[in-house]
């Protein structure tokens, strides 16, 4: 019998976690029609039937990670047998592209679980969440036995102990990566705005004098191969903007941030963070950064020793915008100042070079508009 493999899904992704099937054993589908969604690095995709057929198997359930190029679904009647063991192909045809999706449901973990809106209904009413239950329906999809089930067990899996998923699990590699790799030092500065609008756009504004700065001290907008020693400029700010979400830290990219009008930056930032909201972003739209941006002032904090992730070597943090007391020509005046850290790989960029970055930074923050 034929069997789909999970087809390459591009940027050098090997494996993809399943987040809910939409087919079942038995039923027949057509060419194009979704099969599954699967999470990758950041995004919701969703994987199409490569031809027409009846499905006699499904490889894997929700929240299990598949590697590309394992088993994803056997047709029973597809036809000729496959005799190459090729990358998501079936010898008959040739399988559409993976297409970025919304992440179904509701946002959170249960999200990604396959039930029915009558099961959800019921699983808000029994306090339980999804993710506990373990799925026996078609598909793996939850049923009401499930739910039933998953409500008088333990919440918690051995040891009190349950294992990330998704964005969360992408995470915490991340970090693991960079506190290995990266030799991190901070440094924090604050600028005065008092010539601000009382609700200034904070983020846009901030993300101006990124590219400004990069400009001016180009040692930061750059990548850094610990193993070769090496770093590569960039001519281009690609710009990841840090966004937070219930289902963990999302950075997608505004490439060539310094080339786009004002306009367009301020449409293409409300794109990027609707697009995490309902996690239909595509992969593409999380890669290449080569400096990022987080504005966690909104949340809360003044300043912080940030993380960068290689092979970047800069971070830009923002926090919550203080009055301060400061001295002034005139004598002591309440002043409105915004609170930055920068945190760099010291591997690759020199106090100096970090230094002048933020000063750069706080030159065009304060500047009259």
């Amino acid at each position: 019998m034929p069997i789909f493999n999970l087809p390459d899904l591009g940027e050098g992704l090997q494996e993809a976690e399943i987040v809910a099937w939409h087919v079942a054993p038995g039923e027949h589908v057509v060419a194009d029609q979704p099969l599954v969604s699967v999470e990758t690095d950041k995004a919701v995709v969703e994987i199409p039937s490569p031809r027409a057929g009846r499905i006699a198997k499904l490889f894997g359930k929700p929240g299990e990670r598949r590697r590309i190029g394992t088993p994803l679904v056997e047709f029973e009647d597809a036809g000729r047998v496959q005799t190459e063991a090729m990358v998501g192909q079936i010898p008959e045809a040739e399988p559409p592209k993976a297409k970025p999706v919304s992440a179904p449901a509701p946002a959170g973990e249960s999200a990604r679980i396959a039930a029915s809106p009558a099961v959800r209904a019921l699983a808000r009413e029994l306090g339980v969440d999804l993710a506990r239950a373990v799925p026996t329906g078609p598909g793996g999809t939850i049923t009401k036995a499930d739910l039933e089930q998953a409500a008088a067990a333990p919440p918690a899996t051995a040891g009190g102990y349950e294992p990330l998923r998704g964005v969360r699990r992408t995470m915490a590699d991340n970090m693991a990566r960079a506190h290995a790799e990266v030799v991190p030092a901070t440094v924090t500065d604050e600028a005065v705005i008092d010539h601000w609008p009382e609700a200034p756009e904070v983020t846009l504004q901030l993300l101006q004098a990124v590219v400004a700065a990069c400009a001016g001290e180009p040692a930061l907008n750059a990548w850094y191969d610990g193993k070769a020693r090496a770093r590569r400029l960039h001519k281009s700010v690609n710009l990841g903007i840090a966004v937070d979400s219930p289902d963990g830290l999302f950075v997608p990219v505004i490439r060539d941030a310094g080339a786009l009008p004002p306009a367009e930056v301020k449409s293409k930032l409300a794109t990027l963070i609707e697009g995490v909201k309902s996690r239909s972003l595509a992969p593409a739209d999380f890669r290449e950064a080569t400096i990022t941006l987080s504005n966690f002032g909104g949340i809360g904090g003044i300043h912080a020793a940030l993380v960068v992730l290689p092979p970047q070597v800069a971070i830009v943090g923002a926090g919550r915008i203080l009055h301060r007391v400061l001295p002034t020509t005139e004598g002591l005046k309440a002043r409105r100042v915004i609170p930055l850290s920068l945190t760099f790989d010291h591997r690759a960029v020199t106090g100096g070079e970090a230094a002048r970055f933020l000063a750069l930074m706080i030159r065009v923050l304060e500047r009259p508009r």
